[in-house]
């Protein structure tokens, strides 16, 4: 069933890795940053000012110029209590909204679930990554993921079309209904069934896209050029997931993560671009988040895990600005050499849970936690 109305979606970018928010949005007036960081601090001159205190690194243009624009709130000090250090753990905190279990369905599963109770639409959410990441997963939620949209589909291995149709023939078979099958099998019966109807779907949209865009060959512009033909298809798709790997800068992360922000700020740059070109971006707001920040002091060439981050908001939808408090960097004031956690990232979700897809966010996140007004 496809959906031509302009309904919210959501876009979400997760940084792998742990992005050092220190040296996104720079607080290049602060003795202690430059006392902090002598091999990986930015000079004043090399900082994208927005106010006189804080700047974005050299290589975030885009993202200075949404902020100018009054289309991206930024969360400071996003994170939650007692942070974990570990990618594995902290991810699936972020993930599933659990701080003190490890949980089976994450937020976006459930908020999926209750925007779509009868899943008639099979594409409500895609993935665009290798993989289904944890936070769209629920009992009962078809999620599509996608590595490659233009190689997407069934058997697409097989080259010869008369075998491939045989294949075809008995994967169908597989999946056909029959009596007296247990909870397990009618579960792979229907998977089954659901990627099959979403690769039917799927497999017409590259021929439908046409775009002036050129985006870069880099994988996460790739991943939104997916999302943004996908998108453009009107096919009733509520929330993309996708990821940019990277993030770890333990080492060399000058250069490193130069590389990661010029990547991240052409691809998103370009997304919402081709989305204006086709008069396709009200209705879509982007979410960009890490596991957590790094810490305050580098270790010579890099930063080691930290604690509090920072997040993005971006759209024409959304209330531009600096919400909560950039966590103070004065030795004394950090959380054991990190960024102190400021501000509970379940809040974020349920601002965006409420305010952009109508939804009560108390059952999806965990309770109740204080809202930004980020979304008009």
């Amino acid at each position: 069933m496809t959906n031509t109305q302009k309904e919210p979606t959501l876009v979400v970018l997760e940084l792998v890795g742990g992005n050092d928010f220190l040296n996104t949005l720079i607080p290049y007036t602060s003795g202690f940053y430059y006392d902090s960081r002598p091999h990986i601090a930015f000079k004043p001159e090399d900082v994208l000012p927005i106010n006189d205190e804080l700047g974005f690194n050299k290589n975030a243009t885009t993202l200075q110029e949404f902020y100018k624009k009054g289309k991206m709130g930024i969360v400071q000090g996003v994170g939650y209590p007692d942070s974990s250090r570990s990618h594995f753990r902290s991810r699936d905190i972020w993930h599933t909204c659990e701080p003190d279990k490890v949980a089976t369905e994450g937020w976006l599963g459930k908020v999926i679930r209750d925007l779509d109770p009868n899943k008639e639409n099979v594409l409500t959410a895609i993935s665009i990554s290798r993989g289904l990441p944890r936070a769209v997963v629920a009992q009962d939620v078809p999620v599509t993921s996608i590595g490659d949209l233009d190689t997407y589909g069934l058997l697409t291995g097989i080259k010869h079309e008369d075998k491939r149709a045989q294949a075809m023939s008995i994967f169908e078979k597989m999946y056909s209904p029959y009596t007296g099958a247990g909870m397990v099998r009618d579960y792979l019966k229907q998977t089954g069934r659901d990627v099959q109807a979403g690769a039917e779907i799927l497999k017409t949209v590259p021929g439908m896209y046409s775009s002036s865009i050129e985006y870069a060959d880099s994988p996460i512009s790739q991943n939104l050029r997916d999302v943004a033909r996908i998108h453009l298809a009107d096919l009733g798709v509520k929330v993309f997931y996708t990821q940019h790997g990277g993030y770890d800068t333990h080492a060399n992360e000058y250069s490193g993560h130069e590389k990661l922000m010029i990547d991240v700020n052409r691809a998103v740059k370009d997304f919402f671009m081709d989305l204006e070109e086709h008069d396709a971006a009200d209705n879509v707001i982007m979410m960009i988040w890490s596991e957590f920040g790094r810490r305050v002091v580098d270790n010579g060439s890099g930063t080691d895990h930290g604690a509090g981050g920072g997040a993005f908001l971006i759209g024409n939808r959304v209330n531009g600005g600096l919400y909560s408090e950039y966590p103070s960097i004065e030795p004394s004031k950090t959380d054991n050499g990190d960024l102190a956690f400021q501000y509970d990232f379940r809040g974020l979700y349920s601002s965006v849970i409420e305010q952009w897809f109508k939804l009560d966010s108390p059952s999806i996140v965990g309770g109740n936690f204080e809202q930004l007004s980020l979304i008009n």
